[in-house]
């Protein structure tokens, strides 16, 4: 037994190096059982697939696996391979990485955090409310890691002055009946030390309900994260995927940009995060009595305490400086001119252009080119004459060094790898081969297609990068929506939308890592909520496609757009989406 045991922890030390050996010689029939492009183009995605799930290799050196073998292997040839790893859609993902480097320089994040929770007070449900609001902000155009990152010593901070030292907090968890317990000493009441009058049992209560207050600040700032990131094209990974994927197998599809997806995405993630809030302050006890009346006892002198902290906090940061306005100013302005460059439903600036020249990574470009020279302190005649005035160079808001060191160049190869991986699907006719055999599925309403796709992706996401898992499904789902003649955006959106709902596990995503590692979650409590967390958001996607998205991108036709990867080219008409086929 003693010798199975070290055999095994053996080979859990070589796991990933028997992964590499042995996946592809296990995928070698695929070469010979199937139609021999197709073949090998599946061979090269479940390979990169397995790589992926099991991060054998660094995600990004997977990504970059068809560079080497789609060519090689006679799928695609390098000079249409190679470009997929700089399309437009990477541009526009650089040109939020850097903003957001900006925006962390000058700590205009944490001022803005730390004014949200001045607003909504300090009641335990209203401040959960504050950090959900907060960090799916920030997580609009700051990473979703950077943010749960940023965001949880602000928690901590707040709740060790609304409830003291967390170790103390969990010993009084565990006190029983017992005489002595009466003197343990309460120091939170207004910074005066006085006996504890309280029962133990009464003390025991009232510390499981703080532990559990304690569980909910830490466990929506993560949910809370992902939630934020699926309401811009630049909030998280997948939903650039999209693009690049669209663009690449329906050219002239044009419907997904910056302002349309805001338009669509902005208010489900509204939605979501109210529903999310009612679970969350449901389950860790911040929906009470007290939520709307106020109590004269002991939890009011922490609230006030509290409060005082985050005052405190913000009065550090001082008023705003020159940097901080400028950097506001064109944060602003970025997100002011991708929302109208082209939102749809009216006519924007694009048309001042030759058409189709202006593209969101292009506008992207221009506001971030700015950054690196203009001045972060105000720019004074006075300079020029005064002769002890320092003769140093100026300071821009952003420097490319900062850059590099807060962009992370492995999510674009990332991107890459997933735009080249689509395209070998398309050209070696994988896609339509795989579309062939999802036939069954056209008996299957697509309302309810819809349900099982967001749920199935919210699930693998589970256990993969959202990234790696839209990558690998989103050409599937692509050729299923051709297959069963259903709009590809009905089916292609909510995928997207799913992969950023990995609420059950700590490994699910890395904000629900950063929360775990505190050490103050258990995986019982991740999944708990999480499970309760996923069904509220595909209920909340199937809402958003049958409603408002059903008229934004009409979703009730089959598309001329969509014919390019059809066998056939006379348009068709779908039937009602509540009805089968």
């Amino acid at each position: 037994m003693e010798a199975l045991n070290v055999f095994s922890k053996k080979l859990w030390c070589v796991r990933k190096q028997l992964i590499l050996f042995l996946t592809p010689l296990l995928l070698l029939p695929l070469l010979f059982v199937l139609p021999v492009k197709e073949g090998k183009c599946l061979y090269v995605v479940l390979l990169m697939a397995v790589f992926w799930c099991t991060e054998a290799l660094p995600l990004a050196v997977t990504a970059m696996l068809p560079v080497c073998l789609f060519p090689t292997m006679g799928i695609l040839p390098s000079k249409k391979v190679c470009p997929q790893y700089f399309l437009e859609t990477n541009f526009l993902f650089l040109s939020g990485l850097v903003m957001a480097s900006a925006i962390e320089e000058w700590g205009l994040h944490r001022r803005i955090a730390l004014k949200v929770l001045k607003i909504v007070g300090v009641k335990p449900a209203w401040l959960i409310l504050g950090m959900m609001i907060t960090t799916s902000f920030l997580s609009m155009w700051l990473s979703n890691t950077a943010t749960t990152a940023m965001m949880l010593p602000i928690a901590n901070a707040i709740l060790e002055s609304l409830f003291g030292d967390l170790q103390t907090l969990k010993e009084n968890c565990k006190v029983k009946e017992d005489p002595e317990v009466l003197t343990v000493e309460d120091s939170r009441l207004d910074g005066v030390e006085r006996p504890d009058q309280r029962s133990p049992e009464e003390i025991r209560k009232e510390a499981e309900y703080q532990m559990k207050v304690w569980k909910g600040f830490l466990i929506c700032i993560p949910y809370a994260a992902s939630i934020g990131g699926t309401a811009t094209l630049t909030g998280t990974a997948p939903n650039l995927i999209l693009v690049g994927q669209l663009k690449s197998y329906f050219p002239e599809c044009d419907l997904i940009n910056f302002g349309s997806w805001f338009i669509f995405a902005f208010p489900l993630m509204v939605i979501f995060l109210f529903v999310g809030w009612i679970w969350i302050a449901l389950l860790y006890g911040g929906l009470n009595t007290r939520l709307c009346i106020n109590k004269h006892d002991e939890r009011e002198a922490a609230e006030a305490k509290a409060k005082a902290v985050i005052d405190e906090n913000y009065k550090k940061l001082g008023p705003i400086n020159f940097a901080e306005g400028s950097i506001s100013f064109l944060f602003i302005l970025f997100a002011v001119l991708l929302f109208t460059r082209d939102p749809k439903f009216v006519t924007g600036w694009a048309i001042l252009f030759n058409k189709g020249y202006v593209s969101d990574a292009v506008t992207g470009v221009i506001i971030i080119s700015i950054l690196f020279f203009f001045p972060s302190e105000c720019p004074s005649l006075r300079w020029w004459t005064n002769r002890q005035a320092s003769n140093t160079p100026y300071v821009p808001l952003l420097s490319w060094k900062k850059a590099q060191q807060c962009v992370p160049w492995n999510i674009i190869l990332l991107l890459g790898g997933g735009f080249a991986m689509a395209k070998g699907c398309e050209e070696s006719g994988l896609a339509s081969w795989i579309g062939g055999h999802l036939q069954p599925l056209a008996q299957v309403p697509p309302a309810v297609a819809v349900i099982l796709i967001v749920a199935f992706l919210a699930c693998f996401t589970e256990f993969a990068s959202n990234t790696a898992t839209i990558i690998i499904f989103l050409p599937v789902i692509a050729e299923l929506a051709i297959r069963v003649k259903v709009n590809p955006l009905y089916f292609m959106i909510p995928a997207t939308t799913g992969c950023s709902f990995a609420f059950m596990l700590p490994v699910s995503t890395p904000p629900n890592s950063i929360a775990f590692a505190s050490g103050h979650l258990m995986v019982k409590d991740m999944v708990k909520t999480g499970f309760v967390m996923n069904l509220l958001g595909i209920m909340c996607v199937s809402l958003a496609m049958n409603t408002w998205a059903m008229q934004m991108f009409e979703l009730h036709t089959y598309p001329d757009w969509a014919h390019p990867l059809n066998t056939t080219s006379t348009q068709a008409t779908l039937p009602p989406l509540n009805s089968t086929g």
